[in-house]
Parts: structure tokens; sequence; C-alpha cells
């Protein structure tokens, strides 16, 4: 695998990103593709969402097991969506805002800047939304509908 681009983001830091980007909407950022990529974007601007792949490039250790942000008891690293992971893959699903030359502009971002990106993905409700989804241990975070104040970083 190789980087097919970069994300820029206002995100310096990795204690300043939320834990989801959906958490701080109106946060934009952008994927600088390499050139030789750019007719891959074709289209995607009829879509209202992207799944981004990303290479976790800060992360410097592997976990198999993780203490999450909500959490003071570990879990597998494989439910948990620590970066410290196995080959240190990331994804997150954003919300798309234009498309000029080689840059896709979108919100919601969670994603450190400088962040290599391996795959940009059309996000498709027919295929991605799910019916009767269980959280797992998240489910107690979010009893009543309520989104825990920890995960909101102002």
């Amino acid at each position: 695998m190789h980087p097919i681009g970069i994300i820029h983001s206002p995100y310096k830091e990795s204690k300043d990103i939320p834990i989801q980007g959906t958490f701080r909407k109106g946060v934009e950022a952008w994927i600088e593709l390499e050139d030789r990529y750019v007719a891959g974007l074709k289209d995607l601007d009829q879509f209202s969402h992207a799944i981004i792949v990303y290479y976790f490039h800060k992360s410097t250790r592997e976990e198999i097991e993780g203490k999450p942000y909500l959490e003071q008891d570990k879990h597998g690293i494989f439910a948990i969506r620590s970066p410290h992971r196995p080959n240190h893959i990331g994804l997150s699903i954003v919300k798309i805002k234009n498309i000029e030359a080689n840059k896709l502009y979108f919100t919601e971002v969670d994603v450190l800047d400088g962040t290599p990106v391996l795959d940009i993905k059309p996000y498709v409700k027919y295929f991605d939304s799910r019916e009767n989804v269980v959280s797992g241990w998240l489910e107690k975070h979010f009893e009543g509908g309520d989104i825990p104040a920890k995960t909101i970083v102002n």
C-alpha cells in the first residue's frame, strides 16, 4: 500500500481531535490527492458522504488491548477504534462539501493534520447503513439517546 494523498485538518495534536467527527459537524478539512489520482474523484461530488481510509502515521506502538476514551476498562483492539492497532489503519465517514481539482473538501473531520490517505470510498446508505445495530460496550454511554459530555471536545 501507498498513500494517494494527505489530509489537511485544523487538528495539529491528537488531544484536540473529537472521538468522532460527527460531534463537531462544522469543522472543515480537505484531502490533497496526488495528481495521478484526480480522475478517481469523478462523480464523487454526487454523494453527500465518503469513507476515508487512512494510516495512523503518528502511532508508534501496537496494542492488542486498549482503554478507549469513554472507559476505564480495557477492551480488545478490534472492539475499539484506537490508532495503536496492527497496521495502524483508520477510517472516518465525512460529509463532502465540494471538490476542486485535486482537493476534496469535507466536514465532520476527526483526523490529525498530515495524515496519509490510503483510499476514498463513497458512503452509500443502501449498503453502509444497518438496522438493529448493537454497539457493544458503548451502549451504556448512550442510554436514553444522550451524547456523553466526554465525546464533545470544545
